[in-house]
């Protein structure tokens, strides 16, 4: 009785299998034979509907990768997928399956549109470990068409706000030969969701991708006029880097020149050593901050900032040199009039020749004392000018000059008010600039 159930259902089984393995060899048999059919009497050499109507072909994109973004060469790359689809009539066919999935080979034997970029500087379709291609046809003779490809664009920028600028790269596709009144390129899913962006697919350091405005155009040329679709991506800079690496740098420079101020302008070699430093500090941070750059011919944000702060550094420098100046006349100007009026006073005591020539050799003398340290004064002899006074100093050592300058009293005011004042002015122009440019890509966003 087992032996008997055993090759029962064995017997069962082999029709069954038998039965799947007839409908599979039907189905691809019925496959094959509606492809012969399609391809019997078919020119690819001619567009659908040829001699007629216009052939309409509907596109939309789906980046996988976005960047990255060159300044230098203004260009940027990004890796998509581009659908295009289109109605040839010659295609239709009736039976079970409703959609014909096919691979890359059937695309050489039909008519496919000849689609190009225009601003694109090198493409490149992936063909590893088989061309990257994805072919379908309906039943009504709709054609779905796939391909992977890696588009590096040109993208003209103006960098005039650098580095709170923000740019808007265009893309730009259409026929090569076929103009407007032949084919004609639309969205597929319409003018905002034909363009999608995933956030896990950008790659980008310097740059927020902000949003993307789509569009078609009619390109005129001297050999007709051609459909054109256009995507512009909207990219802005991120700040921060620069903010680390250039601006606070600056800035503190800039405080660091002013400290100078409240050095003593006996210390001559402490301030102009501090000048000459802090001047050739921002020589070196400007020229890092333009290595990055192109060789533009007019001035970024970053460079009339760095300007400004180079201004307000040189201008403490020549602060301390005014202040020195003025220092050494007033100077000049109290030996002078010591020496008038001790002449005065020898003559007003009557004095002979004799008494006067050793009068002026030991004032000759007292003023040579003066001029030596409290360490190489005799022993015994107290010093009458502070030590302070007797080092590092660029005019004549009298006490009446020692203290704080006028000049250096202003200066301590001014110069940081005047570079907070710029700072202001600086940051809310171009901040609130970017936040009307950000609100303005939001809108065409939405």
């Amino acid at each position: 009785m087992a032996v008997l159930t055993l090759t029962l259902v064995t017997f069962i089984c082999w029709i069954s299998l038998g039965s799947v393995f007839g409908i599979e060899k039907i189905y691809s048999d019925n496959i094959t034979l509606i492809l012969d059919r399609l391809l019997d009497g078919y020119d690819n050499r001619l567009r659908p509907g040829s001699g007629g109507g216009v052939t309409e072909v509907k596109t939309d994109i789906f980046v996988t990768s976005f960047g990255p973004v060159s300044d230098v060469e203004m260009e940027y790359t990004m890796d998509m997928f581009f659908r295009q689809m289109w109605v040839d009539e010659r295609l239709k066919f009736e039976g079970p399956p409703e959609v014909l999935r096919l691979n890359n080979r059937m695309v050489d034997k039909i008519w496919t549109p000849d689609t190009f970029f225009q601003n694109s500087r090198k493409s490149i379709s992936h063909n590893t470990t088989t061309p990257n291609k994805l072919f379908r046809i309906m039943q009504n003779g709709t054609v779905l068409y796939t391909m992977r490809l890696t588009i590096g664009a040109e993208c003209p920028m103006r960098l005039m706000d650098f580095p709170m600028d923000a740019h808007s790269c265009p893309l730009r596709f259409g026929s090569y030969a076929y103009t407007s009144s032949e084919i004609l390129f639309t969205w597929r899913k319409g003018p905002v969701a034909s363009v999608e962006c995933p956030a896990e697919s950008m790659s980008l350091l310097q740059y927020d991708l902000v949003g993307q405005t789509l569009s078609s155009e009619i390109f005129k040329s001297n050999t007709g006029h051609y459909s054109v679709q256009v995507v512009h991506f909207h990219l802005k800079r991120k700040l921060g880097y620069y903010l680390i690496q250039t601006y606070v740098p600056l800035i503190m420079v800039v405080v660091l020149s002013q400290v100078s101020f409240w050095i003593n302008k006996e210390s001559v070699p402490a301030r102009t050593v501090a000048g000459i430093t802090t001047v050739l500090t921002m020589t070196t941070l400007s020229i890092s901050a333009r290595q990055s750059l192109p060789k533009v011919a007019y001035a970024t944000a970053m460079d009339w900032f760095i300007a400004v702060c180079f201004a307000f550094v040189a201008s403490a420098l020549v602060e301390f040199a005014a202040v020195n100046y003025f220092a050494t006349l007033q100077a000049n100007r109290l030996k002078k009039q010591k020496a008038r009026r001790e002449r005065f006073e020898v003559l007003d005591t009557g004095s002979d020749d004799e008494n006067t020539i050793s009068l002026d050799s030991s004032h000759q003398e007292d003023l040579k004392r003066r001029n030596h340290s409290v360490c190489r004064s005799e022993p015994g002899e107290a010093s009458r000018v502070p030590i302070f006074l007797q080092q590092g100093s660029a005019f004549p050592q009298i006490p009446q000059l020692a203290g704080t300058s006028p000049i250096d009293k202003y200066a301590r005011i001014l110069f940081p008010l005047a570079f907070a004042l710029f700072n202001l002015v600086y940051w809310y122009i171009y901040l609130a600039k970017d936040t009307m440019e950000i609100a303005r890509n939001a809108a065409l966003k939405n």
